[in-house]
């Protein structure tokens, strides 16, 4: 990988600008600052059709921990051969995914067994993996990096080569107040930095903040994912619609309830999802609902990338899913399934492009800023 070497203060610059960049047409932007022990207060600001940031107490914005995060995000030296960094296996140019991989493979070639997840908005979800076994996003970010198929390094290792390296301790310095690297810290700083990767200006950002008119068949598409499916003579509250909205809302600009589901794909599981972290009869098969933002962009899909396009996708929702004794219960339709039109079809998929925020995917407070 190519390195450049990025002068603080022009790092700095970059990052607050590109913070700044959710501010695109946003009429009373929510500025989210709790007063941090050490650093200079970041303000993030938030696009106008969000909820509040909920920040935790103990590891409010910093520009010095953003600035720290970023680096650390992208820092090889965190795999136990110095090969792969957190931004390995999440790509700013596909929405922070595994450029197409159905599955990425860790430093000693041993593929994984699910697909790797966008980093989109993660602030405000409340549990994390497919699994939804953490639920902080400090908890989550300290993972990867002891998994013995993904970073494979131990944490003493990973902090003893950032201590060595004598431009990292001014850094923890200005962001926590020490010099003394800990596991801890480096989970706060890239909390921090992927914190601030906010989604928030594609075309169905600017719709809802009344500054951009959908094409017909976008307008199509929105009604679509607001209704109820199926049949309305079978009795099940059916109005011909897609479904969508029960795991995909599209308030709060979240475009996933973050909850775990089971939908439809397997009647025997071979992954069991979060049955496999509680041993809940009632938890087997079930899944985290990923965001539907920028998903053109991040295929293939579902936990195991079983479908590369999002015809696939709508195909299998239109189908109704396979029937197991987890399913979910807004799956209704696993006879008969929805019997979507062609149009109907297209008509979701000109939605769905709706998502697609290249802002987001080439904001340079997100890409790799080289060495430290």
């Amino acid at each position: 990988m190519k390195r450049r070497t990025i002068h603080l203060l022009a790092l700095l610059s970059i990052v607050v600008v590109g913070l700044q960049a959710c501010r695109h047409d946003t009429d009373d932007p929510v500025p989210e600052v709790i007063a941090p022990s050490f650093g200079t207060p970041l303000e993030v600001i938030i696009p106008a059709n969000f909820p509040a940031m909920p920040i935790p107490p103990n590891n409010p914005f910093t520009v010095e921990g953003v600035d720290l995060g970023r680096f650390l995000f992208y820092d090889e030296r965190l795999s136990g051969n110095n090969t792969q960094s957190c931004g390995s296996c999440h790509a700013p140019e596909v929405a922070f995914t595994d450029h197409g991989n159905q599955f990425s493979v860790g430093i000693d070639g041993i593929q994984g067994n699910r697909n790797s997840m966008a980093l989109i908005n993660l602030a405000w979800d409340t549990r994390y993996f497919w699994d939804g076994r953490r639920l902080t996003l400090e908890e989550q970010i300290l993972d990867p990096v002891e998994n013995p198929i993904e970073m494979h390094e131990m944490w003493p290792n990973a902090v003893g080569k950032l201590q060595a390296d004598p431009a990292y301790p001014p850094k923890f310095q200005a962001a926590f107040g020490t010099t003394t690297i800990d596991s801890v810290l480096v989970a706060r700083a890239i909390a921090q930095f992927v914190r601030t990767m906010i989604s928030g200006n594609s075309r169905f950002d600017r719709f809802q903040r009344g500054t951009l008119v959908p094409t017909v068949e976008e307008q199509l598409g929105i009604q679509l994912t607001e209704l109820e499916g199926g049949n309305p003579a079978l009795g099940l509250g059916g109005q011909w619609g897609a479904d969508c909205f029960h795991c995909h809302p599209h308030a709060g600009g979240r475009m996933t309830d973050g909850l775990l589901h089971n939908n439809g794909l397997d009647s025997e599981f071979t992954d069991l999802g979060a049955g496999g972290v509680t041993g809940l009869p009632e938890d087997m098969g079930r899944f985290k609902t990923p965001t539907l933002r920028n998903v053109a962009l991040t295929a293939p899909y579902m936990h195991d990338g079983r479908f590369q396009t999002l015809e696939e996708v709508i195909d299998h929702y239109d189908s109704g899913g396979h029937p197991s004794p987890t399913i979910d219960p807004f799956m209704k339709y696993t006879q008969g399934g929805l019997q979507l039109s062609a149009d109907k079809k297209q008509q979701l998929i000109a939605f769905l492009h709706m998502l697609t925020d290249m802002d987001f995917v080439n904001n340079p407070a997100f890409q790799d800023p080289g060495p430290p």
